[in-house]
């Protein structure tokens, strides 16, 4: 049973869990000072074995964790599995960036986006009625559906944390000058701040879309946050961005109707990606009907016309006329200003992101960062998966005392249309890392068996790009790349593989699955002529026996 603090009046109240339970962080907030009586300091649970009496009376929690993100909430529930009292400070929603305006709703409208890019493909398999009235599109009906998915799982989280027994506080937290453990927190409703001192503390409060200077620009745009405000599907819109938020909203703008334009300030997006993604979703994009205005140093003002649509001025001269909605999507930064990392003596480094080691720990003693507010692989299950390996190393005992993540070979999607899976490194990479001579790529681009029927010219039809990269006598793969349909959801498996050093001899000896797009992956040309060396333990070339668990010390 969790308890959750809130204040009243001034004073920190607790309540249990099974008398609100399916609320929002926001909706928990407003109920708290209506349904609730108590007014007593929150009932902490035993603690560990291995903390004194002093430390009783030291600390009110093992482990303290500002921020409800996806990162945060998963290190405080493995930290309170082991044992150790734990609390979480959020001021926002929980679930964080991801759960309330990042990867989850962001995937609803991309779904939405691909049931119309079928609808508008049906004519090809003898449907008909596309340009009828019979099919439209109702964007406040998916908004509201969204919007009320994402309050289930704001619900789905604070029953989560409940039933870990993990303490919630509402409150905006900041460390206290000097460290040494102690965090205040003002309470949402804006009353007097309360203190709290915690063995271990850490920062997971994410990060936020920032906005580049120009008259007019902040005043006259959105971020990506904004985008999942919108009451209306816009008319005509402007993306800002070239990473992976712009095209994808973009693409999401495009395939349910909006005339959209993006704008880049070089010449493509996507360029920190391996070529063959970049430039195939460049020509796919363009397909779509995406504008794209390249090599515009990006947008010098905004101004607001009479009739209440936007004109947008580049930098480069460019003008784009009667937009309803521009989105800037030019870039984030860590969510710490209100922190008071340097009176705490965390470091910061460039762009304000906390300075961390390989095991999470920043420069102030038993002060710990993941995720955005680290600025390497933002990525939710990257900060998931930190969270868990820190609190495993924090309070999992011996076995886990050097417990870490690996931030190489983690596997992506772009939910881009069409969408990209991309893991290890792109082929500049590495000949920049190996050589030339020691790098080997293999390459196949194709029409999805699905466009097979289309009744169109060969090069109308949108293609799939794939791209093995071997490194290495044994042709290690090192890089696997791929843009087309499915992509989104081949990747996974392909990542194990690499992860566990798979070589072009061992996605050989794999059997294709036929007829599929990822079967081409283990049939790239030419196929099975490579080095016979594996990456396995138990070697599946040659037609070796299958692997057999170790039982009794013995396989």
């Amino acid at each position: 049973m969790i308890a959750v603090v809130s204040t009243l009046g001034g004073r920190v109240v607790a309540f249990s869990s099974h008398h609100v339970t399916n609320y929002s962080t926001a909706a928990f907030a407003s109920v708290a000072s209506t349904s609730l009586r108590g007014r007593v300091r929150p009932a902490f649970g035993t603690r560990l074995a291995s903390s004194t009496t002093s430390e009783e009376e030291e600390y009110d929690f093992d482990y303290l964790v500002i921020g409800a993100g996806s990162g945060g909430i998963a290190s405080a529930r493995r930290a309170a599995s082991y044992g150790a009292k734990v609390a979480v400070v959020e001021k926002g929603r929980l679930g964080g960036t991801c759960v309330n305006v990042g990867c989850v709703p962001k995937k609803v409208m991309w779904n939405a986006a691909s049931i119309a890019e079928t609808l508008h493909d049906m004519k090809h398999y003898g449907f008909s009625g596309y340009d009828s009235d019979a099919i439209s599109f109702d964007w406040p009906f998916i908004k509201e559906a969204r919007d009320k998915y994402i309050l289930r799982l704001n619900g789905i989280y604070e029953r989560n944390m409940a039933n870990s027994g993990v303490t919630s506080i509402l409150g905006e937290a900041s460390l206290t000058d000097g460290g040494n453990g102690g965090i205040q927190v003002v309470p949402s409703d804006g009353s007097e701040a309360i203190s709290y001192k915690a063995k271990h503390i850490l920062i997971a409060t994410g990060g936020y879309p920032t906005f580049p200077g120009g008259d007019g620009v902040q005043e006259h745009s959105i971020s990506s946050d904004g985008f999942f405000e919108l009451e209306e599907l816009p008319r005509r819109a402007v993306v800002v961005g070239a990473g992976y938020i712009a095209v994808e909203l973009a693409g999401v703008l495009q395939a349910l109707g909006t005339e959209t334009n993006l704008v880049v300030r070089k010449e493509a997006a996507m360029r920190e990606f391996d070529e063959m993604l970049r430039d195939t979703l460049d020509e796919e994009m363009q397909r779509q009907g995406i504008a794209i205005h390249r090599n515009t140093n990006g947008v010098k003002s905004i101004s607001l016309d009479d009739d209440g649509l936007k004109t947008v001025h580049l930098e480069n001269g460019e003008v784009i006329t009667g937009v309803d909605t521009v989105l800037m999507a030019a870039g984030r930064a860590p969510l710490v200003n209100s922190l008071n990392l340097a009176g705490a003596g965390v470091k910061q480094g460039d762009k304000g992101y906390i300075q961390v080691n390989d095991y999470s720990e920043t420069s102030a003693s038993g002060v710990y960062a993941l995720g955005d507010v680290c600025g390497n692989i933002e990525l939710t299950p990257m900060a998931i998966a930190t969270g868990r390996r820190l609190a495993d190393r924090l309070f999992g005992g011996p076995e886990h005392s050097g417990a870490k993540v690996s931030y190489e070979y983690v596997p992506t999607v772009v939910f881009s249309h069409p969408p990209i899976g991309t893991i290890g490194v792109t082929e500049a990479q590495a000949i920049e890392k190996y050589g030339e001579d020691n790098v080997k790529v293999y390459r196949s681009k194709f029409a999805n068996l699905y466009y097979g029927p289309w009744q169109v010219e060969p090069d109308d039809k949108p293609k799939t790009g794939m791209k093995l990269i071997c490194a290495g006598e044994t042709e290690l793969v090192v890089g696997l790349h791929v843009i087309g349909m499915g992509a989104d959801e081949m990747l996974q498996g392909f990542g194990i593989a690499i992860k566990m050093g798979a070589t072009k001899a061992d996605f050989d000896a794999c059997v294709a699955i036929h007829p599929t797009a990822s079967e081409e992956f283990v049939t790239m040309f030419p196929w099975g002529l490579s080095k016979p060396a594996t990456g396995a333990v138990v070697s599946p070339l040659n037609g070796a026996p299958g692997p057999e668990p170790i039982i009794g010390g013995t396989r």
